[in-house]
């Protein structure tokens, strides 16, 4: 019983060390989206994503905005990319967005 709890105990810590630590800073990265290309800011602090904000791009306004929105929130509560699915209606955005903070986040890497 004692060491099925260790095993388990060692699993979860090595979960929870598969997320990954980044180097504090502020990093930029581009992406592609439908109409330009997308230029994000990403903040990290503590080896955590902080923000993610838009800077520059050429999108219909609404749509990139709905799609930001979302994003930012997704990525920096999974301190990272991975799972985060884009926005109905501005699919070409959200892959911008997501394309360009796996930019910059490799640069924090």
């Amino acid at each position: 019983m004692i060491k099925q709890l260790l095993v388990a105990a060692s699993a979860a810590v090595l979960c929870a060390g598969a997320q990954a630590a980044y180097k504090d800073g502020t990093y930029t990265g581009e992406g592609t989206g439908n109409e330009s290309k997308i230029q994000v800011e990403v903040v990290i602090a503590g080896g955590k994503i902080t923000s993610v904000k838009v800077l520059k791009h050429g999108e219909t306004e609404m749509l990139l905005k709905a799609a930001e929105k979302s994003i930012a929130k997704k990525v920096i509560a999974k301190n990272g990319t991975e799972g985060v699915e884009g926005v109905s209606g501005a699919s070409n955005s959200s892959r911008g967005i997501l394309e360009a903070v796996n930019g910059a986040l490799k640069a924090a890497q």
